[in-house]
């Protein structure tokens, strides 16, 4: 990359790249006059956060509304007694004016407060202040939330109902680390200004031009996550804990996979209708405003591993990327010799690469708790249409077919190394539930018995439990959702999960928590 001076910087800047921030409203300010953010000091526009934290280490992201150079300054107490302060990168219109600085992050709290001064004269903005816990070491104990799906179904900001008050409850239950389970963002799922809910009552959604239709330029995949942090609560969560993000769908288009052109009904809604080039704008929109980072990924995208301390580690997977088209997804795999199915099945949705990874990084593990963040459940029926499925499941209730058969072939894989205490968790299907899976109950018995926990949504249309395919043996021990499709968040059905590690690894609880932090249903599990 040609390295930017300062004059070319504020060149660039004034042939349009920040007309969008020219004509900002600030989070919070619905209905007053744009400001024009150009004159006197910087402005942080989208608070902060962090998030992939490592032994020794946290990024902190921010977005600014001019070039200008983000500085970081860190301390283990809230006053800053003591901060080193760090230069860190200039904020371009190339990145959205973004950016991220990793950060030393020795042991407990880590306090963190970001400026960005300008380039023209060195004015500094107001601070704005986070914290993340650092990754924890012996005799600590673990508390991770994890839920999904924001913005969706027509349910934006309304700031009369409270926002996204969901996630000030979150936050409220202080979490050392949140695993957000994708569809971050409804790049696919226009805004009105009002509903009307059942009882009459009308919600009012915060508008923003890119809130109006679907998304296909960067600019309007971008304004999807700017959309999002104009919520008061979610700002608050975000400066408050650590994350580890990945995306699923509507991220890009709903129920996309590679090679796809749009037709029929949501083609029409499209000029651009390859999603190829679609995913290759959100994709960018997405590692721009999250606080991610792509050199931790195997593929340099999503898919990675996280260790959290001696007794957790958090395996992120990519069922988006590498995935097959959406069929009836059945085909049949042979057994390979020895009868184990292999990873990389002719109807993916991880990929033979990402699933071996997957083997390999879970079997060479010494957390004492493998937690598996998954964009989608196992067992869960997710149509795409008639004809065709989104999710693993296939509703055949014989053995391991289509992309199941490469589902089989990881459990498999994992039971033959004696892998243990291996939890899944995932959001996706805007219920909460406990799904117990077992060989006694499966059509095949080449796995161990494992559980994984879905929650959501965050902020999104809620839906009634769906059914589960029989193949792996699941059972609904719990789920909750409305009776009706796309209840609205103020109908109390947004769910978030919550799973404590003792100090000692000994247990692992989990809870699937209402849009209050009351606990809905628990259970213990002890380490194998």
């Amino acid at each position: 990359m040609v390295p930017f001076s300062r004059r070319s910087l504020l060149r660039s800047a004034a042939a349009g790249g920040l007309a969008g921030a020219a004509a900002l409203t600030l989070p919070g300010t619905a209905g007053a006059a744009p400001a024009l953010l150009r004159s006197g000091r910087p402005v942080l526009t989208h608070g902060v956060t962090s998030g992939d934290v490592r032994p020794g280490s946290g990024l902190v992201w921010t977005r600014a509304d001019r070039p200008s150079r983000m500085h970081v300054e860190v301390a283990d107490n809230p006053e800053f007694r003591r901060a080193r302060r760090i230069p860190g990168p200039v904020l371009t219109p190339d990145t959205d004016l973004t950016g991220k600085l990793r950060i030393p992050a020795a042991a407990g709290r880590v306090h963190y407060r970001v400026v960005a001064e300008d380039l023209a004269g060195g004015a500094a903005s107001e601070p704005l202040t986070g914290s993340f816990r650092a990754v924890p070491g012996r005799g600590e104990p673990v508390r991770i939330q994890w839920s999904g799906d924001v913005a969706g179904q027509g349910w934006g900001i309304d700031r009369a109902t409270g926002g996204m008050r969901i996630f000030s409850a979150m936050a409220d239950r202080e979490p050392d680390l949140f695993l957000h389970s994708g569809d971050t963002v409804y790049a696919d799922g226009p805004l009105t200004e009002t509903v009307t809910l059942p009882d009459g009552r009308v919600w009012r959604n915060e508008m923003t031009p890119e809130k109006a239709k679907v998304a296909e330029t960067l600019a309007e995949y971008r304004g999807q996550f700017a959309y999002n942090l104009r919520d008061d609560n979610l700002r608050r969560f975000a400066a408050s804990v650590g994350q580890i993000v990945q995306w699923d769908d509507h991220e890009v288009v709903n129920n996309w996979y590679p090679g796809e052109i749009l037709t029929g009904e949501v083609g029409e809604k499209y000029s651009e209708k390859r999603v190829d080039v679609l995913a290759e704008r959100a994709f960018r929109a997405f590692h721009e405003w999250q606080p991610l980072d792509p050199a931790l990924a195997v593929d340099g995208r999503v898919y990675r591993r996280m260790p959290f301390g001696p007794h957790v580690e958090v395996f992120v997977i990519d069922m988006r990327t590498y995935r097959g088209p959406n069929t009836a997804n059945t085909g049949r795999r042979t057994p390979s010799r020895g009868g184990r199915i292999d990873a990389g099945a002719s109807e993916p949705i991880l990929g033979e690469r990402q699933s071996r990874w997957l083997v390999e990084a879970l079997a060479s593990s010494r957390a004492t708790w493998k937690i598996v963040a998954s964009d989608m459940p196992i067992g869960v029926l997710v149509p795409d249409g008639d004809t065709a499925w989104e999710a693993i499941a296939n509703g055949e209730p014989g053995p391991p077919s289509g992309r199941e058969s490469e589902i089989a072939g990881v459990l498999t894989a994992l039971a033959r190394r004696r892998v243990r205490n291996v939890v899944w968790v995932t959001a996706d299907v805007h219920y909460t539930a406990a799904h117990h899976y077992s060989p006694e109950r499966a059509a095949f018995a080449g796995f161990d018995p494992f559980w994984e926990f879905v929650s959501g949504p965050l902020h999104a249309g809620a839906f009634g439990p769906s059914e589960l395919d029989p193949t792996f043996g699941p059972e609904a021990v719990f789920a909750r959702g409305p009776d009706r499709d796309g209840a609205s968040p103020v109908e109390g059905f947004q769910h978030f999960g919550e799973i404590d590690v003792a100090p000692d690894g000994s247990e692992l609880a989990a809870h699937l928590r209402d849009q209050d932090g009351a606990s809905l249903w628990n259970t213990t599990l002890t380490r194998a």
